[in-house]
C-alpha cells in the first residue's frame, strides 16, 4: 500500500466504552454524525513524534497515540488513513516530501484523499511560517542581557513573523478548495496550534526570556487567528486549541504540562505536544465533529 492506513470497524457499545475509558474520550452517542472514511493531514503537531507507540514502517514520526488515531477510535470509522508527517509544509500536501531525519521520500498527502472520504482533519502552517525555528531562536541559556532576544526586531518596520503569517494565510483557502475537489463529500476541520508558553514565560525553567515568551506566543496566536479566518471564509471548520490548553503550556508543572519545553519531561520531541496534549486535541476535535456541521 502506498499509504499507511488502518481499518477500524464499529463494534459493540461495550467495546466502544472501553476505548473511551482507555483514551479518556467520551464514548460516541447515537445522535452524533457517522463517518466511514477519515483522512488526517498535517505536520509534526498532528503526527506526534516521540510519543509511544510509534507507527511501524514509516519515517514521518507518526504515533499511534496521536489525536487522529484517538479520534478515529472514538468515532469507530471503518477506514482511517493518517498521512501526517513531521517537518511537513503546505507544499508537501501536493508534492513529494523528503523526511527530515531519514531523508526518505514520502508521497503527497493529498493522494490519500478519495471521492468517498467523508471526514478530513488538517494541521499545517507552522513550518511554512517558521514557528519552531522562531522558538529555537528564542532560547537563551543566560539571563538578559547576555544573549540575543528573538523579539528584538526593527521597531520602525513591520514585524517579520506577522508579515510572513499574513502572506501565507490565503494558502488555507487553497488547501480547503483542493480537499473539496478531491473529496467533495468530506467534512473538513482545520486544527489550530495549542498554547505553547504563557505570557512572560518562566525563565529559567524554560530558557526563554519573558519578552520573548510573550512574543513567541503572540506569533502562535496570530497564525491561529489567520487560519480560522481563512478556513471559515472557505466553508471549512476550525478547531481552536488555545483556550483548552491555557495553563497546560511548557511552563506548567510536569503533571499538568501538555506542551513540552526545551528539555521534555514526557515522551515527545522538544517544543511539541505530549500524549496528554494529543488527548486534549482529540477531545476538542470530537466535540466539533459531534456538533452539527457548519452551514
Amino acid at each position: 500500500m502506498r499509504h499507511p492506513s488502518i481499518g477500524i470497524r464499529a463494534t459493540a457499545t461495550a467495546v466502544l466504552g472501553a476505548v473511551a475509558v482507555a483514551t479518556g474520550l467520551a464514548a460516541p452517542v447515537s445522535a452524533q454524525p457517522s463517518y466511514d472514511s477519515y483522512v488526517a493531514l498535517g505536520d509534526s503537531f498532528v503526527a506526534g513524534p516521540g510519543i509511544p507507540p510509534a507507527s511501524s514502517g514509516e519515517d514521518c514520526g507518526r504515533s499511534q497515540s496521536n489525536y487522529p488515531h484517538l479520534v478515529a477510535e472514538a468515532l469507530g470509522v471503518r477506514e482511517f488513513t493518517d498521512v501526517s508527517c513531521s517537518g511537513a509544509v503546505s507544499a508537501d500536501l501536493a508534492g513529494q516530501q523528503v523526511t527530515p531525519l531519514t531523508r526518505t521520500a514520502v508521497p503527497p498527502q493529498y493522494d490519500a484523499l478519495r471521492p468517498d472520504t467523508d471526514l478530513v482533519t488538517v494541521g499545517i502552517g507552522g513550518n511554512d511560517v517558521g514557528l519552531v525555528a522562531l522558538a529555537v531562536s528564542c532560547i537563551n541559556v543566560a539571563p538578559p542581557p547576555n544573549g540575543t532576544s528573538c523579539s528584538d526586531t526593527d521597531a520602525a518596520g513591520p514585524d517579520p513573523i506577522t508579515t510572513t503569517i499574513d502572506a501565507f494565510a490565503p494558502v488555507y483557502r487553497e488547501i480547503t478548495e483542493e480537499i473539496r475537489t478531491r473529496s467533495p463529500r468530506a467534512r473538513i476541520l482545520f486544527v489550530g496550534y495549542p498554547t505553547g508558553i504563557r505570557d512572560g514565560g518562566c525563565f529559567p525553567e524554560q530558557r526563554i526570556w519573558p519578552q520573548d515568551a510573550t512574543y513567541l506566543e503572540s506569533a502562535i496566536e496570530h497564525l491561529d487567528v489567520a487560519m480560522e479566518k481563512q478556513v471559515s471564509a472557505a466553508g471549512a471548520e476550525f478547531v481552536d486549541l488555545r483556550a483548552s490548553t491555557v495553563g497546560h503550556d511548557a511552563c506548567a508543572a510536569p503533571d499538568q504540562r501538555w506542551m513540552e519545553g526545551v528539555l521534555p519531561t514526557s515522551p515527545a520531541i522538544p517544543l511539541h505536544p505530549n500524549a496528554a496534549g494529543h488527548r486534549n486535541a482529540a477531545d476538542q476535535v470530537l466535540g466539533a465533529v459531534r456538533r452539527a456541521p457548519s452551514s
